[in-house]
């Protein structure tokens, strides 16, 4: 019952975003006969800037923005190193301050709406290696990840844990360790869980942390950048292929127990899931969480558009019932941060464990720590 209300909650809230797109193409459409009427309105709020804004890589870390004294708006934020290279220019290391946000040109080049760099003149080829706020925030990520498991590494070594109960750090860390031991590795790799089990723990880890990462306030959101995601399902499908075997591949080019005229379709379906797994690693993860963040970035820009779109007191009704379904999502995404990097986990340990079905497990005794289920 919870679930189904819930459903039609979001369903009413997406209709009323749906209503009022209606709504402004409707008057985008009356606009052609009042320009300066359309002029105005495009100055007001721009719930799609801001969406893709959040979403989409940048060369800085955007915050807000204030209106001056001056009347000119003026954002808040970190600018990022930015790196160009171009075979007819050399090379060009500044600031993306320096572009003054898209309103000046920094040696030969410039932002475009997209907030993408680009040379300003014709046929100059330019290769970006910038520092941008994806990449900053994933290396952040990844340096705190490596400080928690050296310290938590350190304080096993110094009998912490071993011979008494874990302390602080050590208690999440450990019951995370032993659920993807245990849940994940063993059931779906058995013999060999124990080969595989440090690639499912960075995967694990690293995932988990770059989402969590990504719910802080004016952050980045890594895991949904399909580059992101893309490098993470080819590294999976690389292990993937190296752990097969001839009888993964024997049951692909010639499934047993087929009649023969059907065996090429099925030969093509087969090999076809082989290069579908990678893509349902990838899509997934992309998918749910930039869904996520979508959704809450919706709520919150239904307060501008019904106050621009209305009147401002409609925005300060739509206040308290956005702002309550804003924070109700945003736990959401909390339990969906440690799901998807456990479903990307279990998924990649599956498509392994498949890839080598068939081979014969140690006799008894051999790796005795390594079979036990």
């Amino acid at each position: 019952m919870l679930a189904k209300s819930i459903k039609s909650i979001l369903v009413a809230v997406f209709s009323t975003v749906l209503l009022l797109a209606c709504q402004v193409s409707i008057a985008q459409q009356q606009g052609h006969e009042a320009p300066a009427e359309h002029e105005a309105a495009a100055e007001g709020f721009n719930a799609k800037e801001v969406i893709f804004g959040h979403i989409m890589d940048a060369h800085e870390f955007h915050f807000l923005e204030y209106k001056g004294s001056d009347g000119q708006k003026h954002p808040i934020s970190i600018p990022l190193p930015v790196i160009l290279y171009s075979p007819q220019q050399g090379m060009s290391i500044f600031m993306s301050s320096a572009f003054e946000h898209g309103h000046k040109e920094v040696n030969g080049y410039k932002l475009n709406p997209e907030g993408k760099i680009e040379p300003t003149e014709a046929g100059v080829k330019v290769y970006d290696f910038s520092l941008t706020r994806n990449v900053v925030q994933m290396i952040l990520a990844l340096s705190i990840l490596v400080w928690l498991m050296i310290s938590v590494a350190k304080t096993y070594s110094k009998g912490e844990g071993v011979t008494s109960a874990p302390k602080g750090k050590q208690n999440l860390v450990e019951v995370l360790v032993a659920f993807i031991r245990d849940e994940v590795a063993k059931p779906n790799l058995a013999h060999k869980a124990n080969q595989y089990l440090p690639y499912l723990l960075t995967v694990f880890f690293f995932i988990l942390i770059n989402n969590i990462f990504g719910l802080i306030p004016g952050t980045a959101n890594v895991t949904g950048n399909i580059a992101f995601t893309l490098v993470l399902g080819l590294i999976s499908f690389v292990v993937i292929m190296s752990s097969s075997n001839s009888h993964y591949w024997g049951h692909i080019f010639n499934p047993p127990g087929v009649p023969g005229f059907v065996k090429p379709i099925l030969v093509i379906v087969e090999v076809l899931s082989v290069l579908i797994k990678p893509f349902a690693l990838i899509i997934r993860l992309f998918a749910n969480m930039v869904a996520g963040h979508i959704i809450i970035i919706c709520l919150i820009s239904l307060i501008f558009i019904f106050a621009e779109k209305m009147a401002p007191a409609a925005g300060w009704g739509a206040s308290p019932v956005s702002i309550a379904f804003t924070v109700f999502i945003y736990f959401i995404e909390v339990l969906v941060a440690f799901l998807q990097a456990f479903i990307f986990t279990v998924l990649t340990a599956v498509f392994i464990g498949q890839a080598f079905e068939g081979e014969h497990a140690p006799h008894k005794g051999e790796h005795d720590d390594a079979i036990i289920i």
